[in-house]
């Protein structure tokens, strides 16, 4: 059975699509967000189009239930900016995910080591953001194919803000030992010059004399 449903001015995906819907045609309409369990009951499933909708939200398990048949799931020409993937590493489907303003980072990447993407559109997945500022508006597959990694950029990231982190905690606590030096020497200074301005207690030599 083929559901078509294309340009309905839906804004969710339909909680009554049949269980038997073999072809579903989402595309051109408002959604946008694919929840999760939204298509647990078609069992038949094989091809899924979602493309042209205002999508920006995936959750993780918004495909459960119909990895195992799904052969092709177009989520191109929406708003996904990342994806979580967990919401598509158990697809066998064949995957479009062009014109879409994706930020590259290592998350992304993730995905696409994961995923099977259709390989007509893959020039398609273009950095519209990006974690350096330089691959902004480049296909992302030439961006890997150069050798950039972005999971060790993030690593490396990471690395210098514990280094910042770190560095600023040294600091504090050297700074509060020069305090505390500075501090005690100031208290014996102030000290010394008390006990030296105290009147002398010894009795004077001619006072014994007379004494004896």
């Amino acid at each position: 059975m083929a559901v078509l449903c294309s340009s309905k001015h839906l804004d969710e995906i339909p909680k009554d699509i049949p269980k038997d819907a073999v072809f579903v045609k989402l595309d051109a309409n408002k959604i946008t967000q694919i929840p999760n369990n939204a298509f647990k009951h078609l069992n038949h499933l094989e091809e899924l189009d979602l493309s042209r909708n205002a999508i920006e939200k995936i959750d993780m398990a918004a495909f459960r239930g119909v990895a195992d048949g799904l052969r092709t799931l177009d989520l191109s020409n929406n708003l996904i900016q990342s994806i979580p993937k967990e919401a598509l590493v158990k697809l066998n489907a064949k995957i479009r995910l062009s014109n879409n303003p994706w930020h590259c980072e290592c998350a992304l990447q993730e995905v696409l080591w994961e995923v099977k993407l259709d390989p007509e559109s893959v020039n398609e997945i273009t950095c519209q953001t990006s974690v350096r500022e330089e691959y902004v508006g480049k296909p992302l597959i030439q961006v890997l194919d150069s050798g950039v990694n972005f999971c060790n950029i993030h690593q490396k990231t990471t690395d210098v803000a514990m280094f910042i982190t770190m560095f600023g905690w040294f600091t504090m606590v050297i700074t509060y030992v020069v305090y505390y030096v500075r501090h005690n020497q100031e208290d014996a200074r102030k000290h010394l010059e008390y006990l030296k301005s105290l009147p002398s207690t010894q009795v004077p030599k001619e006072t014994i004399s007379t004494v004896l």
